[in-house]
């Protein structure tokens, strides 16, 4: 049986939950993301790059500052946080995605993957493209980017500084397609 299945698909949901009840249906959605997540990182042995800590610690950094940033945040912006570098790392399809989680949680994912491949190019060229990708994604998606983007950043920036200079060039061009991202955010990306 793959990693991945599960005992049920959980209901779609709209991301605001006003009861007890709807707010334990909604832990658990997030909860459904973080186990699909860290299990489909562990299946490919995907490690953080300057740290070797298990791969799901970045997810997870991703969700803390949606949680302490965002106050608006929504029950599938939590999810597709934990779930957006599965697709692009672990080989997840997206349909997948949308079967386990939902229409919503496969749009945000959808838009937080990176679309180019190496033969699209070199780093440059492949970036651009995925730069395009990002412009036309919805506010929340480039909110739950901007979370992804603080915590790369933090990690470049601490542990290999000669890459930091390329990598926040690129990142320069990003931010300015992520303008309807959540505000609070974006006053904590690194600066020009």
């Amino acid at each position: 049986m793959p990693f991945y299945k599960t005992s049920g698909r959980l209901p779609e949901r709209d991301g605001m939950y006003q009861s007890e009840a709807g707010a334990a249906v909604a832990a658990a959605f997030v909860e459904h993301a973080r186990v699909f997540a860290t299990a489909a990182h562990a299946a490919v042995g995907q490690k953080r790059k300057y740290t070797g800590e298990d791969y799901i610690h970045h997810p997870a950094a991703v969700v803390d500052l949606l949680l302490k940033y965002v106050p608006e945040v929504t029950t599938e912006q939590l999810a597709a946080a934990w779930l957006h570098d599965t697709v692009e790392d672990c080989a997840i399809p997206l349909a997948l995605i949308t079967q386990e989680f939902g229409a919503v949680v496969g749009d945000l994912v959808g838009q937080l993957s990176d679309v180019s491949r190496p033969g699209d190019g070199n780093r440059a060229a492949r970036k651009a493209i995925d730069l395009a990708h990002t412009a036309s994604a919805c506010a929340q998606a480039k909110t739950v980017k901007l979370a992804d983007l603080i915590d790369n950043s933090k990690s470049i920036l601490e542990h290999d500084t000669k890459f930091a200079r390329v990598y926040l060039a690129e990142k320069r061009m990003l931010l300015a397609v992520l303008s309807e991202g959540n505000p609070a955010l974006r006053s904590l990306t690194p600066p020009p």
